[in-house]
């Protein structure tokens, strides 16, 4: 899926904030820059969040209300492997009570959590996409890219 400008970004956001399962785990990977925060903002707002998103790089994890429970926003890039990132966070406890939880650089997750969802968003110049791992996505019958 093309993602020309912050619109485009949105209405995946939207999409997506639609098909999502209380609870569920999503994976989001890309480059540095490819727009992966700007992808949850645009998502916590689908939510009904009204909090101002960040990357929560040095802090690992943020928390944003939305009206059906929180959505937890994880940078796993400083994390070295899957078990540390479900030691220090936690990630099931989150998981438990949360809307959503976002795991940014998170793919070493994948093989323990079967049923998580891995956005890829990408970025070539100014050129932006966002593509489903054909394992790891939503409900065939509602792919929103």
């Amino acid at each position: 899926m093309e993602l020309p400008d912050l619109e485009a970004t949105r209405a995946l956001a939207r999409t997506i904030a639609r098909l999502l399962p209380v609870g569920q785990l999503v994976v989001l990977s890309g480059p540095l820059g490819a727009g992966k925060t700007t992808f949850v903002a645009a998502l916590a707002a689908a939510l009904g969040s009204e909090a101002q998103v960040t990357s929560p790089t040095y802090t690992l994890v943020h928390e944003y209300p939305t009206p059906a429970g929180p959505l937890v926003h994880v940078d796993a890039y400083r994390l070295d492997a899957a078990l540390e990132l479900g030691a220090v966070l936690d990630l099931d406890a989150y998981l438990s009570r949360a809307r959503a939880v976002v795991v940014e650089w998170g793919e070493r997750l994948l093989a323990a959590h079967p049923d998580a969802w891995h956005l890829t968003i990408d970025r070539v110049g100014e050129h932006r996409t966002a593509r489903w791992d054909p394992h790891h996505g939503p409900p065939r019958g509602g792919r929103a890219g």
